[in-house]
């Protein structure tokens, strides 16, 4: 490579050049610099090449070297495998034929075997003392499909409008005990105008799965009647309610599921034994929608009719 040159050369160089041709030294001594910086740049660029050669031998050997241990690697996973099939399987215990039994002077073998199978139950290490008890599920046995499943809560509309893709349908916000409000679409009465039921209590099933209906995901379903002509009506709490309290029933203690299944149809089954009687209390099966030291859910006008 072709170091700098040193000014003591160039200024010697230039002097022998002046005394040998005074008027074209500066353009020889230019045209020698010239000559020397591409000399220069020659030699690194040739320099700068044979280093990218010496890498791509390295990479390619590094890629080799990578190649030979995935093979060593795939090689061993496989002899561990074909060891773990092959292994022997280890001798199992074999279970005693017979258990020892104990005899006094004044007892029988007979006798002790009879006492023995006379013993209370004793419980297992790792097991509970107590007995599973016998309300609980067995095995092959169906879970239970009554009303207790059904998540029912009051609510309070805190604003209402209408669908913005679909008239015969409404978009509420309803208010149920939570830390925040549930929207729900539900189909109300054309006729009515939508402003009033801002503000009101009504009867809201909770643990239904999130759908979007038009476009609006619908969080819950607000419980209601209507006849033949289209006149809906919601289902409406006792005086006292509050967001968040429960509806119950008498005859079904049980607790509500998380959220219903829709393969289960847990609701379908449910929905035609839900209905209001010729005073207009709702009911399931003679048992009333009731919230507790509040009183019973009604509908205002329509007697005798589904409640969906």
């Amino acid at each position: 490579m072709v170091g700098p040159i040193q000014p003591t050369v160039l200024s010697h160089f230039a002097a022998m050049l002046h005394k040998l041709d005074p008027d074209d030294s500066e353009q020889i001594l230019d045209y020698f610099k010239t000559n020397v910086l591409l000399i220069r740049e020659k030699a690194l660029l040739q320099a700068s090449v044979r280093e990218e050669k010496k890498l791509l031998v390295e990479n390619a050997r590094l890629k080799n070297d990578i190649a030979d241990l995935r093979v060593q690697l795939q090689e061993k996973n496989k002899r561990k495998i074909a060891k773990a099939l092959f292994a022997p399987v280890p001798p199992t215990a074999k279970p005693a034929l017979s258990l020892p039994v104990r005899q006094s002077d004044s007892a029988s073998p007979a006798s002790a075997l009879e006492e023995r199978a006379e013993r209370p139950w004793r419980r297992r290490r790792g097991e509970r003392r107590a007995r599973p008890k016998s309300d609980t599920l067995s095995l092959g046995e169906e879970p239970r499909v009554d009303v207790s499943r059904l998540d029912i809560r009051i609510g309070r509309v805190l604003s209402i409008r209408r669908h913005p893709l679909a008239e015969t349908l409404s978009v509420q916000v309803v208010e149920l005990g939570e830390p925040a409000p549930r929207t729900v679409v539900s189909k109300l009465n054309q006729k009515q105008d939508v402003e009033e039921l801002c503000g009101n209590l009504v009867v809201v099933l909770c643990n239904v799965r999130p759908c979007k209906l038009k476009g609006v995901v619908s969080q819950a379903r607000l419980l209601c009647c209507s006849t033949s002509d289209d006149n809906i009506e919601m289902l409406a709490p006792p005086p006292g309610s509050i967001p968040g309290d429960r509806v119950t029933f008498n005859n079904y203690p049980g607790e509500p599921d998380r959220e219903l299944v829709s393969k289960d149809r847990v609701w379908e089954i449910l929905q035609p034994d839900l209905q209001t009687d010729g005073r207009g209390v709702a009911s399931y099966k003679g048992a009333w929608f009731e919230v507790k030291g509040k009183g019973l859910c009604r509908i205002p006008t329509l007697t005798n009719c589904s409640i969906h």
